[in-house]
């Protein structure tokens, strides 16, 4: 059964003309998939009192709060047979992660791949020069986002691509390195990371003296993920992007965020950093809806509420997850506000700050 569905989604993400009959078909399929061997979301579906029998709509499936995955075992396979296991970077030190257990690895990169190319790619050319600003996936083989950023900078940068992290650290050398071939070649460039390793390369370069030497060519992008909840500073989205297009020239409308989370399988991207409000946009194999924190009930377009995706590639463990996020839902996406009020703190810039402050001797 699980190849099968596999091999459904698989078909879906390709697919041109889905729907959202379409759309309800497979997510009600893999709701039902999910009941049936995921004992932990079986119980919690039964103690609702929603059932393959009841459930007629994905927007009736029961989500799934991510605190869950600290604290259960969320996979349809037995997790010794997963190839994959991805976990969260958790919010302090100490704390229990999130994970999400993979059968393979395919699905997933066929979700990443598909929607990446239409949202970041255009206009950067063919196999332009990708430089990373995380760590590696060799270094962090449990991270989401280092198996994301190496599996863009493989699949879509050119050969003279690069990680400029080495031990989990930015590599500042390498990175000015690699600033310096993308301003004297003269073509458009990519830099990708952890929003706060973005601010790590900046501090690093204006203390170089070297904030303005590096305006990188016309048509170049930057993307960025994780933001600054938690981290050893906070700086507002806004400056965050005008720093950015200080020192290396990047217009805002060619700055890109990525929202996701390890919970997931899927990504949503913006449309760059140039509109009010700036909607998050996801893949037709991805929906969103927002919820009244206290009823749980799902609220009108419009209103402000914790967001809840589905998301078919997120076959083994649950397709349904519900967040600590805060946000709008509009036509055609969503805003994302931040995080609810009383919320830990999470994401990928936080696990990037610790280690880069512990080496340092920062504490």
């Amino acid at each position: 059964m699980s190849a099968h569905l596999q091999n459904l989604i698989h078909n879906f993400i390709l697919r041109e003309d889905a729907g959202e009959s379409d759309f309800n078909e497979l997510a009600l399929e893999i709701f039902h998939h999910q009941f049936t061997h995921n004992s932990p979301f079986q119980a919690y579906c039964r103690s609702l009192g929603q059932t393959p029998r009841r459930v007629k709509s994905w927007m009736d499936i029961p989500a799934v709060s991510i605190n869950a995955f600290k604290d259960l075992t969320l996979s349809c396979k037995p997790v010794q047979e997963c190839s994959r296991v991805f976990m969260t970077s958790g919010t302090t030190r100490g704390d229990m992660k999130g994970r999400n257990y993979h059968v393979g690895l395919e699905i997933y990169d066929l979700s990443m791949k598909r929607f990446f190319e239409p949202s970041f790619m255009t206009g950067l050319g063919s196999k332009p020069h990708m430089a990373t600003l995380f760590p590696s996936e060799a270094h962090m083989p449990n991270s989401s986002l280092a198996h994301y950023l190496d599996l863009a900078r493989n699949e879509f940068g050119s050969p003279q691509s690069r990680c400029l992290f080495d031990q989990g650290v930015l590599d500042v050398p390498k990175a000015i390195e690699f600033l310096n071939l993308a301003c004297k070649e003269g073509k458009s460039v990519a830099l990708l990371g952890a929003t706060f390793s973005f601010v790590h390369l900046m501090d690093a370069l204006e203390e170089l003296r070297l904030d303005t030497e590096f305006q990188l060519p016309r048509g170049s992008k930057i993307l960025d993920t994780g933001g600054f909840k938690g981290q050893s500073r906070e700086i507002p989205m806004h400056v965050f992007y005008e720093k950015i297009h200080h020192f290396f020239g990047v217009e805002p409308q060619q700055s890109i965020n990525m929202y996701g989370m390890t919970e997931l399988s899927s990504q949503f991207y913006d449309h760059g950093q140039f509109k009010t409000p700036v909607l998050k946009l996801a893949p037709h194999w991805m929906k969103s809806k927002t919820i009244d924190p206290v009823s749980g009930e799902t609220l009108p377009v419009g209103e402000t509420g914790l967001l809840v995706h589905c998301d078919l590639a997120n076959f083994n463990s649950v397709s349904c997850i519900l967040t600590e996020d805060l946000g709008i839902m509009f036509d055609k996406g969503f805003q994302l506000l931040g995080r609810l009020s009383g919320a830990q703190p999470k994401g990928c810039s936080i696990g990037v700050d610790q280690q880069h402050h512990e080496v340092r001797g920062v504490s």
